[in-house]
């Protein structure tokens, strides 16, 4: 039986159906405090692109795997 946890999310990028296996971590430093942290989620053919997009505008970006709620994540840090 599956549940929630279990199952992927779609990518953030606009249009794409494909499941998400990364997760990307930004904040807008005119707007969120330093402690705020927005998520978008990604597949692999748009997870450069997403990030990217973010940094392009200067804000601060992590990338980490998508791990499953109560997983501890592994992380590829960016920025």
């Amino acid at each position: 039986m599956s549940t929630a946890a279990d199952t992927p999310s779609d990518c953030s990028r606009a249009g794409c159906r494909a499941a998400a296996v990364w997760r990307i971590e930004w904040r807008n430093p005119k707007i969120h405090p330093v402690d705020r942290r927005k998520v978008w989620v990604a597949c692999d053919a748009h997870r450069d692109f997403l990030r990217d997009y973010l940094a392009a505008r200067d804000f601060p970006v992590s990338v980490s795997t998508l791990a499953p709620i109560g997983a501890t994540a592994g992380g590829e840090g960016s920025q």
